[in-house]
């Protein structure tokens, strides 16, 4: 593909050298430039790519995408492409390199704080079970209608992103869920490409190390709704917004008479409502109300916030163009999703858990959803990554004081901070008896199972599917599972040991 080919996808440009060349790839990074490719200078957090511009020529780019004009030196040695911003530009140039796959894909993007995952899980589902292949990119997992591997960002970058569609549109599959992160929005990662649905869960306090307050944060979801209902790209978006969120029915307000609107929650003014649920450790079910029609939900899920997830799916699904009742068969069958209130085991009578509740809401709605299944006593263990928001640290510890019965406080991530110093801002926060400070997290998980009661229920939350543990200086094997069922096997054991 040649870079006249690919021009007219920048029809802002300004435009030094030929536009003949043929062009072998896109990056956005000057150790992966080589021989034909196209690099494209973005201004970052951390490092500003125009201070690489000259290695990239060296290294043989026979394009450059910058922010500012060429010097006079380089005009005969590349083609130099001078954009009011390059994020923009490459997300563009990179959905028309590999031939612009979301239009021939039904594209739900989920954003939000907390259930994107699940939902996105959950909607994937649907559409493998109705279209046989689908895609999935998420905080967890990528699956590419063939293949699944580990994620390594909630929202790829922009060349990313497109090379991954064109690899789901290759491999037959019809539509693709999606997180779709704030950060990802912000940095345009998702620019230049057009959505079917696009789902808004939830906002509560999240990364205020980023975005500074919670409502630049807000600011940064709604952008993406409002620049879909400017430009909608030859789709038709339907939003698919919590209503019972408060931020999600001013949003839904906001949007009215720009886009279609599909409402979900609790609450008598939504399109797609619940009531009427019932739920066991099993799973539930509940009431689905839509037009006027009633259909009977059961998912193998617990917690009145994975209704909301559910709902989130089955609107989004439907805004796909799957029917209401074949999404509904679908979620009946959904798997758990690794690390989002994941089930891990029983032993001596203790219940074991494990939920990726990072955030204050995400916390106290986890424990209010175990303590809805009548437990002898919830024991809830949890920490603070470092080098985040710090303001939510006490908060954390009230969310979790509030329905527990016991806290034990432990590292998370602690990245570059000290652990002890975390744990010390946590403290503040806890309220009752009971509760135990235990640094070193292998030991609080096995502490905690070990000392629980028949009947308790023990929730280990933070870090979910994580397989890792960031120190300042290391990064170690660590996932809560595993050490989890660890000890419910001694726990098991030492259940099982004859008495003398």
């Amino acid at each position: 593909m040649t870079l006249r080919d690919l021009i007219p996808a920048l029809p802002r440009a300004t435009v030094s050298g030929s536009l003949d060349p043929e062009i072998a790839a896109l990056t956005a990074s000057s150790r992966e430039v080589a021989p034909g490719v196209l690099f494209a200078a973005i201004r970052g957090t951390s490092a500003d790519g125009h201070k690489y511009i000259s290695a990239a020529i060296e290294a043989g780019a026979i394009a450059i995408l910058a922010e500012t004009a060429p010097p006079a030196d380089l005009t005969d040695k590349v083609t130099w492409l001078h954009v009011a911003d390059s994020r923009r530009a490459i997300a563009a140039l990179a959905s028309a390199f590999y031939g612009h796959p979301w239009r021939d894909l039904a594209m739900a993007g989920i954003t939000g704080t907390n259930g994107k995952t699940t939902t996105a899980f959950l909607l994937h589902h649907v559409m493998k079970t109705v279209w046989h292949r689908s895609g999935l990119l998420g905080t967890v997992r990528v699956d590419d209608g063939l293949a699944s591997a580990p994620a390594r960002h909630t929202t790829p970058g922009s060349i990313e992103l497109s090379a991954l569609l064109s690899t789901m549109r290759g491999n037959g599959c019809r539509g693709v869920a999606m997180e779709v992160s704030s950060h990802g929005i912000h940095q345009d990662r998702v620019g230049g490409i057009g959505f079917d649905a696009c789902v808004f869960t939830n906002l509560t306090q999240d990364h205020l190390d980023y975005h500074g307050t919670i409502d630049d944060y807000f600011a940064a979801k709604a952008a993406w709704f409002h620049n879909l209902a400017a430009d909608p790209m030859g789709k038709k978006p339907t939003a698919v917004i919590n209503v019972d969120d408060s931020y999600g029915a001013e949003l839904a307000q906001a949007l009215e008479g720009k886009m279609p609107v599909i409402r979900f929650g609790f609450g008598v003014h939504c399109d797609f409502r619940a009531n009427s649920l019932r739920q066991s450790a099993r799973g539930m079910e509940f009431e689905l109300t839509v037009k006027g029609k009633s259909y009977l939900v059961r998912a193998p899920l617990i917690g009145r916030f994975n209704v909301y997830n559910l709902l989130a799916a089955l609107g989004a699904a439907t805004a796909c163009g799957i029917r209401l009742r074949e999404a509904i068969a679908a979620v009946a069958t959904a798997p758990q999703v690794p690390g989002r209130m994941e089930f891990v085991g029983t032993a001596g009578g203790t219940n074991v858990f494990v939920d990726y509740a990072h955030t204050p809401d995400a916390l106290e709605n986890a424990c209010r959803t175990l303590r809805e299944l009548n437990p002898r006593r919830l024991l809830t263990v949890f920490g603070c990554g470092g080098d985040r928001d710090r303001t939510k640290r006490p908060l954390m510890a009230a969310a979790a004081s509030r329905h527990s019965d016991a806290c034990i406080v432990t590292s998370d991530n602690p990245r570059s901070e000290d652990p002890l110093a975390i744990i010390r801002e946590i403290e503040p926060g806890l309220t009752g008896k009971g509760n135990r400070s235990i640094p070193d997290r292998a030991e609080a998980i096995a502490y905690t199972i070990r000392n629980a009661f028949s009947g308790d229920i023990v929730l280990i939350a933070g870090k979910g599917h994580e397989s890792t543990q960031q120190f300042a200086d290391v990064t170690i094997d660590f996932d809560d599972r595993k050490h989890a069922s660890l000890a419910l096997r001694e726990r098991a054991a030492a259940f099982t040991q004859p008495k003398r």
